[in-house]
C-alpha cells in the first residue's frame, strides 16, 4: 500500500546539501511541465525569464515577489526579492519533456531537478536540489523557499486563491531553522 501524497508536507533531507519535496498535482503532465517551463505560467508561482530548451541551454530568473504577494511587506532580508525584484542566470543540465528539468540555481554548485510522472490524471513531481553540503544557511533558504513556491504551484493548478507568501515565510522559517541538519 502507498502512503498518500500530503502537497503540505515539508522538505525532508536525504543527505548532506540535499533537499527533495514530493507533490500531487493535477495533471495533465503537459500542464504542469508548461508550468515549470513557460515564463508567463512560471512567473504565476516562482518568477519569470526564458528557458533554453534543451540540455546546455540558459535558464533566466526573473524574481519579482512582489508580483506574487502585492499586498504584503518582506521582512527587511528580503526586501530586495520583493521589489524591484532580482534576476540570475542558470544552465539547463537536463531537457526532457514532460518529464525531467534540472539546472543550476544560482552557482554551479547548486542544483535543481524537478521529475514528473504521471499518476492517473495526477502527476507526482520530484523536487530535489543539492549543493555542496557546506552551505547550511542557504539550505535553510531553499527549504523554506521551494515549500512556499510549490504551495504556489499546487494552489495555481488546483484553480485556488495563493498563499500569502511573507506569512507562509515566517512559519516555515522558524520550522526549517530547526530541522535543517547541520
Amino acid at each position: 500500500m502507498t502512503t498518500p501524497i500530503n502537497n503540505d508536507s515539508y522538505a525532508e533531507f536525504p543527505a548532506r546539501g540535499e533537499l527533495r519535496i514530493v507533490r500531487l498535482l493535477p495533471g495533465p503532465i503537459e500542464r504542469v511541465w508548461e508550468f515549470l517551463t513557460d515564463p508567463e505560467k512560471r512567473s504565476r508561482w516562482i518568477c519569470g525569464g526564458a528557458t533554453e530548451p534543451k540540455a546546455g541551454g540558459k535558464i533566466v530568473f526573473e524574481m519579482h515577489h512582489s508580483k506574487l504577494s502585492p499586498t504584503e511587506t518582506p521582512p527587511a532580508k528580503y526586501a530586495q526579492v520583493h521589489e524591484p525584484g532580482v534576476t540570475f542566470e542558470g544552465r539547463v543540465l537536463r531537457y526532457e519533456p514532460p518529464h525531467v528539468l534540472s539546472y543550476t540555481f544560482g552557482a554551479e554548485d547548486s542544483q535543481v531537478t524537478f521529475e514528473l510522472t504521471p499518476q492517473g490524471k495526477q502527476v507526482l513531481l520530484v523536487l530535489t536540489h543539492r549543493s555542496t553540503g557546506e552551505d547550511i544557511p542557504e539550505q535553510k533558504n531553499y527549504a523554506g523557499g521551494w515549500h512556499i513556491h510549490l504551495a504556489f504551484l499546487v494552489a495555481l493548478l488546483e484553480g485556488r486563491p495563493t498563499p500569502k507568501l511573507w506569512e507562509m515565510h515566517t512559519r516555515l522559517s522558524a520550522h526549517y531553522e530547526q530541522v535543517v541538519p547541520r
